[in-house]
């Protein structure tokens, strides 16, 4: 399955100029992201725009497949992409590029859950509780199979119309590592602590 990552926004929050390439353990953000998505067997493309151009360096010397958006919005660089690189009733992940804690193991889970849900989209969430209790911002919550959950940031749709919502799975998934989504300098800082402990000797 394709997964597109995107990676066309300012990420002006983080202030911290591209944040797909923001560097944890020597590695940039974006990095993980996609080793997670090709580990699961996947087809990766990043999606760029003007507002991104060394990621769109850093993609072409690293071989990465990319796919110029006009930058327009989150929304609408993923409707263009699916418009241009998929075939009408093809299903498709996408998933932000600063999720540097996603794994192999997660993106099955998700595939698995939602092919046996049968639901044209996915979307994923994580217990808001799991989230404050890891020091993460909640910035938005939805009531998830009765739990505040907040939005995970991978999802699955099925390109042909993208202009109204596609009926969908809303998979809850009680994973700690679904909450470091980097938007502060304080979340890059725990997520800093979480994965380079983990990746010494």
């Amino acid at each position: 399955m394709l997964a597109l990552i995107m990676a066309g926004g300012q990420g002006s929050r983080l202030r911290m100029g591209e944040k797909p390439l923001v560097t944890i353990c020597e590695r940039p953000m974006l990095s993980y992201v996609i080793d997670a998505f090709s580990s699961a067997g996947h087809e990766v493309v990043v999606v760029a725009s003007q507002k991104t151009p060394f990621t769109k360096n850093w993609c072409r010397a690293q071989g990465v497949t990319l796919y110029e958006a006009e930058g327009l919005g989150y929304v609408e660089d993923i409707r263009a992409a699916a418009a241009d690189l998929g075939e009408e009733g093809t299903s498709f992940f996408t998933c932000v590029s600063d999720l540097p804690c996603l794994a192999p193991d997660i993106v099955a889970a998700v595939e698995d859950a939602w092919r046996r849900a049968g639901a044209p989209a996915c979307s994923t969430w994580v217990p808001r509780d799991l989230c404050e209790e890891h020091g993460c911002r909640t910035q938005y919550t939805e009531v998830i199979d009765g739990t505040p959950a907040c939005p995970a940031g991978i999802n699955i749709l099925t390109a042909g119309d993208l202009d109204g919502p596609q009926e969908e799975l809303r998979l809850l998934l009680h994973e700690k590592r679904l909450v470091f989504n980097i938007n502060t300098r304080e979340e890059l800082a725990l997520v800093q602590g979480y994965l380079c402990r983990r990746e010494v000797p």
